[in-house]
């Protein structure tokens, strides 16, 4: 009996071990999965640590470069002196696309709102339009990069610059863009992400201030005292308050640009236009200023009492004023000034200087027969000119041509960097049959008209709200004999004068004109008449492609009904 009894014990005692021993392989099993899930989740995206620890961060308006770029790093250090660098590609992809290096004067050029700044190489001295003014850094060499001693250009790039050693990170804040604070109302924490479930980046006490960089419905971005980015509740925020909104400059001219140019030669005095309105146009052009040929950047200004007289006629009648100011097509002389930054930078500040002598609003830039070869450099010239005149309020416009033409008369302009720097960029929608023709053919059809600014718009990267749309008032009368073409300018306020007796218009659907042709003895004469049914399907391309405006060359040689037009099809 006693012998039955220990073997039951026995056998229950084996069982409860065989249990026993499967309750801890269970926990353990269940551990491992825990430790894998755990792990799992610390390495998941959102949770990993991505925060950069070998080298300073780089926070620019609410985003942290370096860690966003730091397959490529970003590239920032501090001297001895406590001046901030930034490499020459940190400048050029968040503050300057246009940054320059002149290697004729081994400096850096850069510009940024009102300002256009120049640092030669070695010097610790840097000229703010054109102002010089001492600094503690320059323009050096480290480690095969060039640099720019930021802290130091502030004011040029309106900005703040921040360093916080605690976290050794640098924050550089626009003071142009908006900034929203806020404080936290209680103790939390700051994540990754917006989860709760996500790495942790920093700890924050009730009271503690923060910028907000986004808000949503439950969790809010935000920039920490420390330079952290990242999510809280947004229910842990009170105490909203935007201290600066973003700084918009305001438009010279709200709704569409209709413009005029008012041309006279160097040898005339400007027009008498007492007593007139033109119905539609918003701004005139007057041909105030020539380059001097040979003259280094100095200005011939044809102005004197009549030209004073136009100016405040002009502004009487609330038309803007932005001048033209053509090289007269003298390639050596433009070549020249291009080709020099002091000399471009004399012909700025000569620039500036008479419009602010006679109180004009802006400048209309034609330059034409340029070298293929000074394309950028003509884009230099208007990326310095821009911030002078943005700084006084005044409006920068630049004419050019069709695109894919000659080399001095259409590759010589980079229409994309024009377009992007300048207030406008007019496209002379003309002469697409010009003086030099071999064949007789019209000046502005509607069908080349529109090629070429789905070419703008299009290949040439132009935003819609920088472009004008300038149109010829004249056309050409064409005498072809023996397969010889002449051509004769004809004003539109003169077409009908050129027309004989029985001579039938007919209208052409693809240039959308009235064209005429007729024979006299061995000549044959051709038409393709500019008149205020051309004009108004032309103003038509400006509604459908939701242009900048219009311009119209030149006062005097248009028929009346013209600016009734403009002005029943301006919005």
């Amino acid at each position: 009996m006693k012998e039955k009894v220990e073997k039951k014990e026995k056998q229950k005692k084996r069982l409860w071990q065989s249990k026993a021993v499967k309750i801890i392989l269970l926990i353990f099993l269940l551990l491992i999965i825990a430790g894998v899930v755990f792990a799992g989740i610390k390495l998941a995206p959102g949770y990993k640590d991505t925060s950069i620890k070998d080298r300073t961060n780089l926070v620019i308006n609410n985003s942290n470069v370096t860690e966003r770029l730091q397959k490529n790093g970003t590239y920032v250090y501090r001297d001895e002196k406590g001046v901030w660098y930034l490499s020459f590609e940190d400048v050029e992809n968040f503050f300057d696309s246009h940054l320059y290096f002149d290697e004729k004067y081994q400096q850096v050029i850069t510009t940024s709102g009102t300002q256009i700044a120049s640092i030669e190489v070695g010097k610790n001295e840097m000229y703010v339009n054109s102002a010089k003014t001492e600094i503690n850094g320059t323009v050096m060499e480290k480690d095969g990069k060039w640099y720019l001693p930021f802290s130091e250009m502030e004011n040029v790039y309106n900005v703040e610059v921040t360093y916080i050693e605690g976290n050794d990170t640098i924050v550089i804040e626009s003071l142009d863009k908006k900034l929203t604070r806020a404080l936290i109302n209680r103790n939390t924490s700051v994540k990754a992400r917006d989860r709760s479930l996500c790495r942790t980046i920093e700890k924050l006490k009730k009271g503690d201030s923060v910028i907000i960089v986004a808000q949503f419905d439950d969790w809010t971005k935000i920039r920490t005292a420390n330079g952290n980015i990242g999510f809280v509740k947004t229910k842990v925020l009170n105490n909203i308050t935007e201290v600066r909104s973003d700084i918009v400059l305001p438009k010279q001219i709200e709704g569409q640009v209709n413009l005029v140019w008012d041309y006279y030669s160097e040898v005339a005095s400007a027009p008498d236009r007492t007593g007139e309105t033109i119905e539609g146009i918003n701004v005139v052009s007057p041909s105030f200023f020539t380059l001097v040929r040979s003259g280094q950047g100095e200005i011939d200004t044809n102005i004197g009492e009549e030209g004073k007289a136009y100016i405040e006629w002009a502004h009487q009648n609330g038309y803007k004023i932005w001048p033209m100011l053509s090289n007269n097509s003298l390639r050596e002389t433009t070549e020249e000034i291009m080709q020099d930054y002091k000399l471009r930078e004399n012909l700025i500040n000569n620039i500036v200087n008479v419009l602010v002598e006679y109180q004009l609003d802006g400048v209309n830039i034609d330059f034409e027969n340029m070298n293929a070869e000074d394309k950028d450099l003509f884009s230099r010239f208007i990326i310095e000119l821009e911030p002078r005149l943005k700084e006084l309020g005044m409006v920068l416009s630049v004419d050019v041509t069709a695109p894919d033409g000659g080399e001095n008369w259409s590759l010589c302009y980079d229409r994309n960097v024009l377009a992007d720097v300048a207030d406008y960029l007019i496209f002379m929608a003309y002469d697409q049959h010009g003086a030099s023709s071999t064949e007789a053919g019209t000046v502005a059809g509607y069908d080349w008209v529109e090629v070429n600014i789905k070419k703008f718009l299009g290949q040439e990267g132009v935003a819609k709200e920088k472009l004008i749309l300038a149109m010829p008032l004249y056309t050409r009368l064409w005498k072809e004999v023996a397969g010889e073409v002449t051509p004769t300018v004809v004003f539109m306020n003169e077409v009908e004068d050129y027309i004989p007796e029985g001579v039938e218009k007919v209208w052409n659907e693809d240039t959308k004109q009235y064209y005429i042709e007729y024979t006299e003895g061995d000549a044959t004469y051709k038409m393709w008449i500019e008149d205020e049914e051309s004009i108004k399907e032309k103003l038509g391309l400006i509604e459908k492609y939701e242009l900048a405006g219009s311009a119209f060359w030149e006062k005097d040689r248009e028929t009346p009904g013209v600016w009734t037009t403009l002005k029943e099809m301006s919005k």
